[in-house]
């Protein structure tokens, strides 16, 4: 006797875009180990040449995590330095925190269907 399991229908095209759209986004999650542009950077390669909405938000969430990575950065070297370092170690916990949030917000907008724009980020990647 075997048993067959029922085939469930294959994930549309439009979830699987969203999918890919919402984890772009949530790799801001990992921003504050310096590594949260690159879940962005491998979905925005991946999807570029399909043109698709995936790569859009890829593209978005890759500018918005370099712009943090860039800032993070700073407040590192801020760090360093003696007399003011904590307020370098203040703004890598804000910048920290801010993208997090940021990052959250944008997955969840993205899952529902809809897009996401950060409200500041450098236009590095086009």
């Amino acid at each position: 006797m075997s048993y067959e399991h029922p085939q469930s229908p294959p994930p549309s095209s439009a979830d699987q875009t969203r999918t890919l759209g919402m984890l772009a986004h949530l790799g801001g999650i990992l921003a504050y180990f310096y590594a949260g542009w690159v879940a962005a950077l491998v979905i925005w390669l991946v999807q570029r040449e399909k043109a698709s909405a995936a790569a859009d938000e890829a593209r978005v969430a890759l500018n918005f995590q370099l712009t943090v990575l860039i800032a993070l950065i700073v407040c590192a070297i801020v760090r360093s330095i003696p007399v003011i370092g904590f307020v370098g170690w203040l703004g890598f916990i804000a910048v920290s925190i801010v993208s997090l949030v940021l990052s959250v917000l944008a997955a969840v907008a993205v899952q529902r269907g809809g897009s996401y724009r950060y409200p500041f980020s450098l236009e590095l990647v086009r």
